[in-house]
């Protein structure tokens, strides 16, 4: 597992571990209680991820050294860009190519870590045909089973989320990459979520596929894409609409719980912990054994050590959730008052020509910063710990 399975863990030595680890990334404490203290910026989100991010690039170090060079080639220079020429491609990304080795890569500019999503998941690069290179990139992956901002939204029981979730997907990493990201080129990408070939792909691949988890044949419309904010507020998706009737629409927040706080290390030391003690936690994460597997080790371990309630993993930091119906009758499908879809979907080269005339255009004659933009930046950033909030 780790260094750590071979010395023993204390619950005096986690909770130690647990109290530094918070301290370090920037929460205070005020008696039993640990904050983020002072007003919740955009900035102060980031600082509180640096650890994990840096963490994560210390674990990718060998990747970045071995494919860097070869994969910062796909990333456009901002000379090499016309805005009216841009032309976007939808590629869908499969495992063991060297467009799951460019996604991956892709990530690591992320400043908040991302996941790489379970169960059902469809990820994509999205190319500029103009010059070949990456734009973006979007994933969709299974929505938590738990979100009362959707369910509250939908108008769901819980019996009709477990019949009918398998309607529903979460974008998990949606985002341009420089220079594309200098040009708006975020609400693009999120756009071609929307697109018809994306819905299609989804069908292709899960229409008649039998669930893990219940071992039934379910058909698998996609009807409703959700996603949240990853620094609060979101200047992404907020007010984001394509023709007719696609429209992301901000539905609620998230609750301010989670682990990121206990990531790295920490989560190691409380794994390594529950496994000294025989729980089936210590390795129950294959896709099948219940929801958010780290969330349940980390209240397991903090429950043992003594940390009583769930206020260790309420971190605060409310995420705005938002829903792109794919549907005209999505609410009717989704609590099983119709059968029949009404898809309200635009083809890929619709949405990007709205998008190009919308957003990016306007920008690129606003302000030019962006062709003068270098990807070694990219790789002298991964190297050296980056990426900073702005290129």
């Amino acid at each position: 597992m780790t260094h750590f399975q071979e010395k023993q863990i204390t619950k005096s030595k986690l909770r130690r571990a647990i109290h530094k680890h918070l301290l370090t990334i920037g929460f205070a404490k005020n008696g039993k209680e640990y904050y983020i203290p002072g007003r919740l910026t955009k900035q102060k989100i980031r600082n509180l991820h640096e650890c994990s991010r840096m963490e994560r690039l210390e674990g990718r170090k060998g990747f970045i050294e071995k494919y860097g060079s070869t994969l910062l080639e796909k990333f456009a220079n901002g000379s090499e860009i016309d805005p009216r020429q841009i032309s976007p491609e939808l590629i869908e990304v499969t495992s063991g190519t060297i467009e799951s080795e460019l996604f991956q890569f892709a990530t690591l500019l992320w400043s908040v870590p991302v996941s790489s999503g379970f169960g059902r998941r469809m990820r994509y690069l999205v190319r500029d045909r103009q010059n070949g290179k990456l734009i973006g990139i979007f994933a969709l992956g299974d929505p938590v089973f738990n979100l009362s901002a959707r369910d509250q939204w939908i108008g769901w029981t819980s019996e009709d989320r477990k019949d009918r979730l398998i309607h529903v997907m979460d974008a998990y990493i949606v985002g341009a990459v420089p220079p594309y990201s200098q040009l708006i080129g975020g609400k693009l990408i999120a756009s071609l979520m929307a697109s018809t070939e994306v819905k299609n792909a989804y069908e292709k691949k899960y229409l008649c596929r039998t669930s893990i988890i219940s071992g039934k044949k379910k058909r698998a419309r996609l009807v409703l894409i959700t996603t949240t904010s990853a620094l609060g507020r979101s200047s992404l998706y907020n007010r984001l609409s394509l023709p007719g009737e696609i429209r992301f629409s901000r539905i609620g927040t998230t609750k301010g719980y989670g682990h990121f706080q206990l990531s790295g290390e920490v989560f190691d030391l409380m794994r390594c912990y529950l496994q000294q003690h025989h729980h089936p936690y210590a390795s129950g994460h294959e896709f099948g054994k219940g929801p958010n597997w780290r969330f349940r080790v980390s209240r397991v371990a903090l429950k043992d050590i003594g940390f009583v309630g769930n206020h260790f993993l309420k971190h605060g930091i409310e995420r705005e959730v938002y829903a792109l119906p794919l549907a005209n009758n999505w609410k009717d499908i989704l609590n099983g008052h119709q059968k029949r879809i009404r898809s309200c979907t635009l083809p890929a080269s619709e949405i990007s020509e709205y998008c190009l005339q919308r957003w990016i255009i306007p920008r690129s004659q606003r302000d030019s910063a962006y062709s003068q933009f270098n990807r070694d930046k990219i790789l002298q950033c991964l190297l050296n710990g980056g990426p900073p909030a702005k290129w």
